[in-house]
């Protein structure tokens, strides 16, 4: 089985890099965490990502600007905000997810 690819973006480092290491976990995704719309950009032009989580600090106009990248890039990656409330509801959301594709 391919891995799952998984861009999370938020901005508060401690969150991103804690819920980097929950998705490297598990063995069949690989994570990859930016802080800003740029940075998110870039690791676009560079990878496929299968899921986008949107974290902490993340606002509305950069959610929109989020899923206008995905829809023009990438149709078929999935983009869905992550709220917290630890590791068992992280990878139930994923897991959700990638269903819908």
């Amino acid at each position: 089985m391919a891995n799952i690819n998984i861009l999370v973006l938020a901005d508060h480092a401690e969150i991103l890099e804690t819920m980097i290491r929950l998705i490297n976990k598990n063995d069949q995704w690989n994570g990859t965490g930016v802080s800003s719309l740029d940075e998110a950009r870039m690791a676009f032009e560079i990878n496929k990502f299968d899921l986008v989580l949107l974290g902490v600090g993340v606002d509305e106009e950069a959610e929109s600007q989020i899923l206008r990248l995905c829809e023009t890039v990438a149709p078929q990656t999935v983009c869905m905000r992550h709220y917290g409330g630890g590791s068992g509801l992280l990878y139930s959301e994923i897991k959700h997810a990638l269903t819908q594709r």
